[in-house]
């Protein structure tokens, strides 16, 4: 019986989500009317048809096709699999490479005329709407009413005019967000930074837009898109629309913006929603001015000093990505001045660690760290013990198994021997062919078994601890050579799992932690060793001197320690 898969899709949040029930109703239906086993459902909810990119539904179905899991895949139409031509075309040879055929309700079994005809149309379907949508908002904004969603300082009134059709886009300003609006455009032309605007509403409970958090981007935003909200000209009674314009990045399918040109933009005269006063956002856009006439003198002091820093070969920071906060679990992040800080109080106040520490004193603090804590006496020693107890009880294990195969392997051996005896004796039955057939099968097995039986893992050398040190302070020394720091940082990173940062008991003091990993580094130790030693020619390195590497399953603990 031919196995079938069938998918169905609904566009948008404003669709029923009964439509895809609906979908599969009718595919089942036709599926019936077939004769066909229905083996799996897939389906996307509420995602546009322009793109099957970022659809995990076509993603999983393509997936499972790759499998040999149906042979037909069943939609309502076409163009709920995709109205991207370009999408169509690749989605239909993927499907038809792994030999599966596509059949919708509406235009029955799909071939390369549908794929070229209807995906067409359906492009065109889509080109079309998004005009009619476009001239329909635009008329709209002529009238002074909303073109999208809600805007912070206004709520979006719901009412419906004689015949009650809903009457869209009208707004009427909401007066406790428009005095937070008139407070944040106050201290921004005083002077106070976004960021520290954004935490201080954050620690005064005052909700962001969404209900969200204040960020400083938020207030920022980027002047030439007109994002942020002391950019946002509808506060000072001057509604703009269609300044930028999204596409989908064929790459990827997500959307992009772009810019459009003054010309195209639409503006619109609504002083009944004024919030912000002239002359109150003339002093905001002088600060605004005066931030970026700063901002560009330091982009080209820093570009100049960079220039040079990268004709001396300036280091990366060692431990970019690996260092969190020990308070709200975030990322600390390099700030001015070369120090690291918890992101999460940077940005909008929401953690209370206010710590921060130079880069160089971190790095210091880890290598030390690395050298002298992490293969400490006492932690080598427990950890050759669990390795070696580890080791002799796999080494067991597998002695054993391969003990027992061998010894199977001998009695098929001898049963086929006296199988093919008894045959050229004369007493040949059709019994010994499936017999036959059941010892060379097994023997073939155990053969592959025992070939693929890895060796004794051979034991770690007591100098680990030794030899790690040595490697840590030459990798330390490599740093600040040019020609070694990119393969010195790598080895170092791979040692370092996360570099946890809290506050200390103390004033400006704060607290280190280091988690590593006791396995990867005896692994990394093992494979310096044997590097070492392949190159010197040193025959039997890996026995002789520290093994390759560390047993799976030894059940080391990560080493966490105190910097």
């Amino acid at each position: 019986m031919t196995r079938v898969a069938l998918y169905a899709r609904y566009s948008t949040d404003s669709q029923n989500a009964a439509s895809i029930a609906d979908q599969f109703r009718l595919c089942r239906e036709e599926a019936e009317r077939a004769g066909w086993n229905i083996v799996g459902t897939y389906h996307d909810a509420a995602i546009s048809g322009a793109s099957v990119t970022l659809r995990p539904g076509v993603q999983a179905l393509l997936q499972d096709a790759q499998c040999g899991q149906f042979e037909v895949v069943l939609a309502e139409a076409l163009d709920r699999i995709s109205r991207d031509q370009a999408d169509v075309a690749t989605l239909y040879k993927h499907l038809r490479f792994a030999g599966i055929r596509i059949v919708t309700v509406s235009e029955g079994e799909i071939t390369e005329l549908h794929v070229g005809l209807k995906g067409t149309m359906n492009a065109l379907f889509l080109k079309d709407l998004a005009a009619k949508t476009h001239r329909g908002l635009r008329g709209r904004v002529e009238q002074g009413k909303s073109g999208g969603g809600r805007c912070y300082g206004y709520d979006l009134l719901k009412h419906t005019d004689a015949a009650r059709e809903p009457i869209r886009g009208e707004r009427r300003i909401n007066q406790a967000e428009a005095e937070t609006v008139r407070r944040i455009f106050r201290d921004f032309a005083a002077g106070i930074s976004p960021r520290s605007i954004a935490k201080h509403l954050n620690e005064e409970g005052i909700p962001g837009p969404g209900g969200a958090l204040w960020i400083d981007t938020t207030i920022r935003g980027h002047k030439g898109r007109g994002t942020g909200l002391i950019n946002n000209e509808l506060y000072i009674g001057r509604l703009v629309w269609n300044r930028q314009r999204y596409m989908n990045d064929p790459s990827t399918g997500r959307r992009v913006s772009r810019i459009n040109p003054e010309s195209a933009w639409i503006v619109t005269p609504v002083p009944e929603l004024r919030i912000v006063e002239e002359s109150l956002w003339h002093a905001a856009k002088q600060r605004q001015a005066a931030i970026a006439e700063q901002y560009a003198k330091v982009s080209e002091a820093l570009r100049q000093a960079s220039n040079r820093l990268n004709a001396q070969h300036r280091p990366k920071a060692l431990f970019s990505g690996l260092v969190f906060c020990g308070c709200c679990g975030g990322p600390y992040a390099l700030r001015g001045q070369g120090r690291y800080a918890c992101s999460a109080h940077i940005t909008n106040g929401s953690c209370p660690n206010s710590r921060t520490i130079a880069r160089e004193q971190l790095e210091a603090r880890v290598l030390a760290g690395l050298r002298d804590r992490l293969m400490a006496p006492d932690a080598v020693a427990a950890a050759m013990r669990a390795y070696v107890e580890e080791t002799n009880r796999l080494n067991h294990e597998r002695r054993a198994s391969s003990e027992a195969w061998r010894t199977e392997l001998n009695k098929i051996e001898r049963a086929i021997a006296a199988t093919i005896t008894a045959i050229e004796d004369g007493l040949y039955q059709p019994s010994m062919k499936v017999r036959m057939k059941a010892l060379e099968a097994r023997k073939a097995e155990l053969v592959a078994l025992l070939a693929d039986t890895p060796a004794d893992v051979p034991d770690v050398h007591p100098g680990v601890s030794a030899l790690y040190r040595q490697k840590v302070e030459r990798l330390s020394e490599a740093l600040n050579r040019p020609e070694d720091r990119a393969e010195a940082v790598e080895a170092l990173r791979a040692l370092v799992e996360r570099i946890t940062l809290a506050p200390g008991p103390k004033r400006g003091e704060i607290d280190a932690t280091l988690h590593g990993d006791l396995t990867l580094i005896l692994g990394w130790v093992g494979r310096q060793a044997l590097g070492k030693a392949q190159k010197q020619n040193t025959p039997g390195a890996g026995a002789s001197g520290v093994s390759v590497s560390v047993v799976a399953g030894t059940g080391f603990e990560p080493v966490t320690f105190r910097l």
